[in-house]
């Protein structure tokens, strides 16, 4: 089980000698941002990561076509929820770009037009890289459990792991880590076998970590 509590994530952040507060992050930072980085501002902070690599790209991309046509489409499956690709969420102070969203229909029947989110997603996935794991696992999950996301996934393509979580209150509660080529039911997708095999790129092809 992992606890949501702010712990000391004030500490990380680093200041140099003799500086100054500083500014909390706005919304006019993030528009002035480059197109090829993704900005987030969490705890005021304004977070700036590059686009991902091919490993993670592919297992976003992939897992959001096998979730598509079961659980949006209602073909093969239940239908009753809505998906997007990186939707800004405004979420509280906080301003977050999940890798994948989704929200039941009985919540946001239809996908409103809009630039961003208010209303948190029912269930949110990150796809893990080396330069956004502390973030991901850390600060968003915090943010995701005070928002009330029920179901969290964490998907990581170099381990080639996928890690399922539900919340509890307000912890996380690990329903189970798989991984490999492995065929999975996991909540609130449980209508689908899975097969994580997909997600990943031949081991071949994956790039070396140093």
């Amino acid at each position: 089980m992992w606890g949501t509590g702010d712990g000391d994530v004030g500490a990380e952040r680093s200041k140099a000698v003799g500086e100054g507060p500083k500014r909390p992050a706005t919304y006019e930072d993030l528009l002035s941002l480059p197109e090829h980085v993704v900005g987030q501002i969490i705890d005021g902070e304004l977070i700036v990561m590059p686009r991902p690599a091919s490993p993670h790209a592919r297992a976003h991309s992939r897992l959001g076509g096998e979730l598509y046509g079961p659980f949006e489409r209602g073909r093969g499956g239940p239908g009753g929820w809505l998906f997007l690709d990186e939707p800004e969420l405004h979420l509280g102070p906080d301003l977050l770009v999940p890798d994948l969203a989704g929200w039941r229909r009985e919540r946001m029947p239809e996908m409103p037009d809009t630039p961003y989110f208010t209303l948190a997603p029912d269930w949110v996935c990150e796809v893990l890289s080396p330069s956004t794991e502390a973030v991901d696992r850390v600060k968003k999950t915090r943010i995701y459990a005070r928002e009330g996301v029920s179901h969290l996934w964490l998907v990581d393509p170099r381990a080639r792991t996928l890690e399922v979580l539900r919340l509890s209150g307000q912890h996380w509660v690990e329903l189970g880590t798989c991984g490999g080529d492995e065929r999975v039911r996991a909540e609130p997708f449980e209508a689908l076998e899975l097969e994580l095999g997909v997600l990943w790129m031949p081991p071949e092809q994956q790039p070396k970590t140093p």
